[in-house]
């Protein structure tokens, strides 16, 4: 039978704007187409050495490969040599420990990722490096690390993660000869994290082609994190799904067996640990990132290989003491200190007297406006510093259930006085753009700002507010299953219970963005606006929302208040462009790029500012160099078909808009272009399928245009 044809989309329109909720500028293709004595945070000269900075070379009597595992959000008590409710049977990690040397009393000094780990390779604590939460912070070029060290001392460099938290972006790469932060085989389909069975097995190739050569290998698994969604083999085995994300993790790291004792050679120095640990539940916290209890802050740490004596060490061990042991390990004199030396102390030697331990938790500060936690350790006991301050003998009471700051006021006022001074508040903090900010939330991450004070008081003490985290959590869960009027419900109660947080007028917003209901997020969002509870992050998504309902005149006074912010001035230009202002849209687009050729938002406007002026080469050049830089934009490969299609091209077309598809299921220009393209080239099955759905999932609202021509030419296809 032969297809309709149909005049009426025989004419190719010039693409208008179409956007999606928190994915900017999409087209739609019309019809046609150590001690911490005398530490200052806020002192100058405290970032750590870069230039000066010097390290022999190691000589090859004394040189031994290393290397570092860190497994993320692992408890201290989850592996199966101590006994807990989370204890798992780890049989690898376990004859490890056993052969080697077991920390039974070793802590982070923050409970997320990013900063845990610049803690880890640049034996600094964050008020030090400057690193203090995963979003906003990149790590400084003039702080040497292990890799920067050891690199310069003729070691093979080789790092392996598995979660975008530690993307190269971040600053964690420096020094790596190779920084494998791929998250999945394809750059169009990047995704969030990676599985710990592939990241090993890439580490390993690493290794193997490096055999020559003096190595030093980082190894990330990110596998423990919620939410927790075990090898089937390993899930079935436990009730708890966290119990079999740690076996599982297990399992993965035993294929490093064969080359730990490969060839009869030296052994490496390998070091185990992890990030942070998880709450489960402890005193009311769901995951990690709010508290700073031993839950989160008390991790796993074994040494095994050359030098190690074999044996359980019940000593205060630091996250700032593994760099130290990595190069003493490795036969590597540690670089001569520009700004601030490393704190901590080798683990493979005796250790200084009274040991301190500082740690912090800035994030529900940063992003909620909550009162910023810190803290310290010294001997048995832990202080931390809030408006309710907390004190606690954790060998006594290691669950910490009994504060003792009314009953010990001297050894309170004697620690409070240990701590470093908090100079320098708020910590300087970068932009999040808002495709890092996306690719965080699907992680658990919330990556919002929220205004910082002078003082807190008790009613924004963490332990007063925990029961709002529970609400994001819950919230953030409904949002990734599509429950958006469920995640609504969930977001209105965040902003009834605390005006001030701007993270719930963020998160009511997306909830009915996602609903298609643009009209009531744009008075959300006003009110956050109005009251001063609106992030930098929300006064972005106001006005591309507003630009995108016909309000683009009072969208410019909103980004113009925050020139020097690169995704605004991105902004900036999607809303010239609304205005029909699409050469100065262009030529705004055009000098970002030039100060900053890595924007990969930009290069994807830029796209949709050339189609826009008929050139479809151009655009495809522009979608192409976004992908680049970041692989799963939908938007990108809309605007890619669509060029595509115009240098007719329609197989390759076609491509790109399935590749988008399976990057965002609800990128609904997409999936219309995809529709009337194939029913306009005869692929009946294909614009059946793909109109229907339509028909199905876009919102009235929004596509009140294109939805009466989606329906007629399904009709004419009998559909």
């Amino acid at each position: 039978m032969a297809s309709p044809t149909f005049e009426m989309f025989s004419r190719i329109l010039r693409p208008r704007p179409r956007f999606s909720p928190f994915r900017f500028g999409s087209i739609l293709l019309l019809c046609a187409l150590g001690g911490l004595g005398g530490c200052d945070e806020g002192a100058p000269g405290k970032s750590g050495g870069g230039e000066g900075a010097s390290t022999a070379p190691a000589s090859s009597e004394s040189a031994r490969d290393v290397i570092l595992i860190t497994l993320d959000t692992l408890r201290a008590d989850a592996l199966g040599f101590e006994e807990s409710p989370w204890s798992t049977p780890t049989p690898w990690m376990e004859r490890v420990a056993r052969e080697g040397r077991r920390f039974t009393f070793a802590h982070a000094h923050n409970t997320v990722t990013l900063p845990s780990h610049a803690n880890l390779l640049t034996g600094l604590y964050p008020f030090e490096h400057g690193v203090r939460e995963n979003t906003g912070f990149i790590l400084g070029s003039d702080v040497p690390t292990a890799a920067s060290v050891l690199a310069d001392a003729g070691f093979a460099t080789g790092a392996f993660v598995s979660a975008y938290t530690l993307d190269s972006r971040y600053g964690l790469d420096r020094g790596f000869e190779v920084y494998d932060d791929q998250l999945s085989s394809t750059a169009l389909f990047q995704v969030g994290e990676r599985r710990g069975d592939v990241a090993v097995e890439r580490a390993l190739a690493w290794w193997r082609s490096e055999s020559s050569r003096r190595r030093f290998l980082w190894l990330h698994l990110f596998d423990p994190h919620a939410p927790y969604e075990a090898p089937p083999e390993h899930a079935a085995r436990f009730d708890e799904p966290y119990r079999g994300e740690v076996a599982a993790v297990d399992a993965f790291l035993e294929a490093l067996e064969p080359e730990l004792v490969a060839g009869g050679g030296e052994r490496p120095l390998l070091v185990i640990t992890a990030d942070h640990g998880e709450a489960l539940g402890d005193h009311g916290e769901l995951t990690h990132g709010v508290f700073a209890y031993q839950s989160t802050l008390r991790v796993p740490l074994i040494l095994w290989g050359p030098g190690v004596d074999a044996g359980v060490d019940d000593r205060l061990a630091r996250h700032i003491d593994v760099l130290p042991t990595l190069l003493e390990g490795a036969g590597v004199p540690a670089p001569k200190p520009v700004g601030a030396a490393p704190s901590g102390h080798s683990l493979l030697a005796s250790p200084p007297s009274d040991v301190t331990s500082y740690f912090e938790c800035l994030g529900p500060a940063l992003e909620r406006g909550w009162a910023p936690l810190r803290g310290l350790i010294r001997g048995r006991h832990k202080f931390i510093d809030l408006p309710l301050p907390e004190l606690y003998d954790l060998e006594a009471d290691p669950g910490e259930l009994t504060n003792l700051v009314d009953g010990e006021r001297r050894l309170y006022r004697e620690l409070e006085g240990l701590m470093p001074p908090m100079s320098a508040w708020p910590p300087a903090r970068g932009d999040i753009d808002p495709e890092e900010a996306a690719r965080l939330r699907s992680l658990g991450y919330l990556a919002d700002s929220a205004a910082v004070r002078d003082r807190y008081g008790p009613d924004d003490d963490p332990k007063r507010l925990i029961g709002l985290d529970a609400l994001i959590h819950e919230f953030s869960g409904a949002f990734a299953a599509g429950a958006y009027a469920q995640a609504e419900g969930l977001a209105r109660q965040l902003v009834a219970k605390r005006p001030s947080m701007p993270v719930g007028h963020t998160q009511l917003a997306h909830a009915l963005l996602a609903q298609g209901r643009r009209t009531d997020a744009v008075e959300v969002m006003l009110g956050a606006q109005r009251q001063g509870w609106a992030s930098p992050g929300l006064k972005r998504q106001l006005a591309l929302t507003l630009a995108e309902v016909g309000r683009a005149g009072e969208a410019l006074p909103l980004l113009e208040g925050l020139r020097g912010d690169l995704d605004a001035e991105s902004a900036y230009a999607q809303v010239l462009r609304e205005l029909g202002r699409v050469q100065e849209a262009q030529a705004v687009l055009l000098q970002l790029l030039e100060r900053e050729p890595g924007h990969a938002a930009s290069w994807e406007r830029l796209s949709t500012v050339a189609l826009d002026l008929g050139d479809a080469a151009s655009a495809a050049v522009h979608a192409r160099r976004a992908l680049e830089l970041e692989g799963g934009r939908a938007v990108s490969l809309n605007n890619l078909g669509v060029a595509r299609l115009l240098g007719g091209d329609a197989d390759g077309a076609f491509e790109a808009w399935q590749q988008a598809l399976a990057v965002d299921p609800t990128a609904y220009d997409t999936l219309y272009n995809l529709g009337m393209q194939a029913a306009r080239l005869g692929r009946r099955d294909l614009a059946v399928s793909s109109l229907r759905r339509f028909l199905d999932e876009a919102t009235a609202e929004r596509y009140a245009g294109d939805r009466p021509k989606a329906r007629a030419v399904l009709r004419q296809l009998g559909g």
